[in-house]
């Protein structure tokens, strides 16, 4: 496997021959800047740096090591000193030259930031915030004491400016106390750390390390732009940086939020929330800089809140992560690693140096999270943990670097130095956290979270992201409104709700305010936050009105990424085995899961209970669970009863022989219901019922007891016409409380009559 893997590698020598032969003969026909050098650049720079990369992942390293060590391999550190002619014919630094692929990794700077705000976890942050604030702060103060003093101790041939050298320190003190929460974060989650507390703890420390290192960053760039330290432009940049993330954590959440929904729901050509978010992404850069800060501070906070946007999250983190990962990623790190020239580190003085430069970094990093850990209340063994996972530069590192060597702060000998310092360090880092964390025990409250945690991964409510609620004008749909909002209020998801009725908008828009179907969605979810249940409080909800024919109108919604659609409509039951022609419609289009609402008893009256007393039949199979999963949330947010009843029929083969045959079987359905509850705080009533038919016993159950919804888990049957089985047909025609089918979204053949 090892000759497989470096056989790519090996292919190197070939192509940079052929390469070279070619750019010289490009270089001969123009002196200008030439399309095909920029081409092969890259190809070069992909190449290796992916390939690199490739290897580093397979020993249990970042890829960003890789690609750091692609530049350097193909940079004067060693292509340049073997073979110094072609070095120079590929990587010619003439100005057009050098602009062509500079402009490309500008660019690749701030996407790498637009992903990492996007990976950033303001809900982490917020939930271990005062640990991880008093960690990361004695964690930067330390290290960059040590940087600022080693700064201002160089020697003056190491400084491009020495009449900068505050500017210089500021950025070497900056340098050394920034952790690289992209290295962080992916170690950690590779460990399987993520979930962990103390692996939170690491992430949210790294989190408000990386925003106060690009504030930083953004105020020492302000100073090296005007040459000496001028208190009003600072104070200018200061201020400008506050306002800016103000308005965009408070404003700008909600403006980013619509304009994602609305390019989502609106625009028909390819990729348009994609590019909705480089535009964001390029106008909130431009902002910073105009306030006199780096465009990185804008690209990063754009990230984050992209990142918190509630809808369409994984599927714009998915498109952007292989552009930037397989493109921006080795360019932009290659071309650091090409401007690092290793081989100026043979003067033993700057060796000597960059050891030094190691060695204060750890420490110092080391030594500041150690102390902010024990501050912050862990304990030795987390603290250990947390300093380990802490000590690691990585990328950030270098795109501080690359900023200083750009605007003059830093010397091509400084920026060696650094680098070397990030790669160093970043490589030390996943050994040492593994053993640190392999030592750590795991109490028995991070148990509990952590299989909760697990489930939810697996769940169907814990993953919705976007619902739409289909209704009329009937008392059903205000019921099925209120059904829709207190679900959306579990997650604090958007609602989206479409009018399918004849004149389902001009009675909407003639009701008074507080009974509209908008807001009853709001004001159930404001219940469950009430409740301390919800996790976002209010919901976002937008309403729609049908502009075509049912099934096209449904095709049309069904595009724009929902996940779930309630349907609340006047006469769900048309004849004795047929649904209401619209609900026919509605299914035949929307190919996700259904959830059909049907009010019946005093839901009639009372369309919008203050809680809801459930119902819920299991069987084992994983339409019954995902049914038992959306009883066991409405339960909770609604501050109802839950009711869990088990069928063992005389349909079941070998069931006539005894029925306590079956019953381990049975006990173990009902406690895997109990155990879902339990995960959510829900207290539940369990029943088996034996030798019964299931909707006969369901029926039962409902006639005995004060239940006043049956939820069911059912699966689409194929067939001409939608039908959910004899148990959902029977229970929904019969029953005098209200139903709630919940279907998934693919079709299974009828199981088949034996007689």
């Amino acid at each position: 496997m090892q000759w497989s893997l470096l056989r790519p590698v090996g292919l190197v020598p070939a192509v940079l021959v052929l390469t070279t032969i070619a750019a010289g003969a490009e270089g001969g026909k123009s002196a200008g800047p030439s399309e095909f050098l920029l081409v092969a650049q890259i190809v070069l720079l992909i190449a290796v740096g992916r390939g690199l990369g490739e290897i580093m992942q397979r020993i249990g390293q970042p890829s960003v090591i890789g690609e750091l060590l692609a530049g350097i391999i193909l940079g004067p550190s060693l292509f340049g000193w073997i073979w110094p002619e072609a070095q120079a014919a590929i990587f010619p630094k003439t100005p057009e030259q050098k602009a062509m692929i500079d402009g490309i990794a500008q660019f690749g700077i701030l996407l790498l930031l637009l992903l990492t705000g996007m990976e950033t976890d303001l809900k982490l942050v917020r939930k271990v915030g005062k640990a991880a604030i008093a960690i990361s702060v004695a964690g930067i103060l330390v290290p960059f004491a040590c940087g600022f003093a080693l700064g201002e101790f160089l020697p003056d041939a190491l400084l491009p400016k020495p009449e900068q050298r505050l500017v210089a320190s500021l950025f070497m003190g900056t340098a050394l106390s920034i952790s690289s929460v992209k290295i962080v974060a992916v170690v950690v989650r590779e460990m399987n750390f993520m979930r962990r507390n103390v692996g939170q703890i690491i992430v949210a420390t790294a989190v408000i390390d990386d925003t106060i290192g690009w504030i930083i960053i953004a105020v020492i760039f302000s100073l090296a732009s005007q040459g000496a330290l001028d208190v009003a432009s600072v104070a200018q940049a200061v201020l400008g940086t506050l306002a800016f993330l103000v308005i965009s954590f408070t404003i700008g959440r909600r403006l980013v939020f619509q304009l994602i929904r609305w390019a989502n729901d609106n625009l028909v050509s390819t990729a348009a929330v994609i590019t909705v978010i480089l535009l964001l992404m390029g106008v909130m850069a431009l902002i910073t800089h105009a306030i006199g800060v780096h465009t990185v501070l804008g690209a990063f906070v754009a990230g984050i809140l992209v990142g918190e946007s509630p809808i369409l999250t994984r599927q714009i983190d998915e498109r952007l992560r292989g552009l930037i990962s397989s493109f921006f990623m080795p360019v932009f790190f290659g071309l650091a690693g090409l401007s690092a020239d290793l081989s100026v580190l043979r003067d033993p003085r700057l060796l000597m140096l960059t050891g030094l430069l190691v060695v204060i970094a750890s420490a110092g990093k080391f030594g500041g999270a150690f102390v902010g850990g024990t501050v912050g209340g862990l304990s030795t063994r987390e603290s250990l943990a947390l300093a380990s996972g802490m000590n690691a530069r990585g990328s950030t590192e270098v795109i501080i670097a690359t900023i200083g060597l750009s605007i003059g702060v830093l010397s091509q000998n400084l920026f060696t130095m650094i680098v070397t310092m990030a790669i160093v360090t970043t490589m030390a880092m996943p050994p040492m956290l593994r053993a640190a964390l392999a030592r750590l025990p795991m109490n028995k409250d991070e148990k509990e979270r952590l299989d909760r945690e697990e489930f939810e991964k697996r769940g169907f409510v814990a993953n919705l992201e976007r619902p739409l609620l289909a209704v009329d004008e009937s008392v059903n749909a205000t019921f099925a409104a209120h059904i829709a909002g207190l679900i959306a209020g579990m997650r604090g998801f958007p609602v989206t709700v479409l009018h399918i009725g004849n004149r389902a908008m001009e009675q909407e828009q003639s009701r008074d305010e507080t009974e509209s179907h908008e807001a009853v969605v709001k004001k159930a979810a404001e219940t469950v936050s009430a409740n301390g249940d919800g996790d976002a409080g209010s919901v976002d909800v937008v309403t729609r009105a049908r502009r075509a024919e049912l099934g096209e109108t449904i095709i049309e919604e069904a595009r724009k990424g929902f996940d779930l659609l309630v349907v609340g409509v006047d006469g769900v039951a048309a004849t004795k085995d047929r649904f209401d022609r619209k609900i026919e419609d509605i299914a035949a289009t929307f190919e996700g899961p259904l959830a059909i609402v049907a009010a019946k008893g005093k839901h009639l009256k009372q369309p919008m209970p203050e809680g809801l007393n459930i119902l819920v039949p299991v069987s084992g199979s994983s339409v019954s669970k995902r049914g038992a999963e959306v009883a066991v949330a409405l339960t909770q947010a609604g501050s109802g009863s839950l009711r869990v009843i088990y069928v063992a029929t005389t349909r079941d083969k070998g069931a006539q022989r005894g029925a306590s045959r079956g019953l381990s079987q049975e006990a173990g359905i009902l406690k895997d219901a109990s155990d879902l509850a339990a995960r959510y705080d829900v207290d539940i009533t369990t029943t088996l019922r034996v030798n019964r038919a299931p909707e006969a016993a369901i029926l039962r159950e409902i006639d005995t007891t004060d239940v006043d919804l049956v939820v069911l888990g059912v699966d689409r049957i194929q067939a001409d016409h939608l039908s959910f089985g004899g148990v959902a047909d029977a229970v929904l025609r019969q029953s005098k409380v209200s139903v709630l089918l919940v279907s998934s979204g693919e079709a299974r053949q009828a199981p088949s009559e034996k007689g």
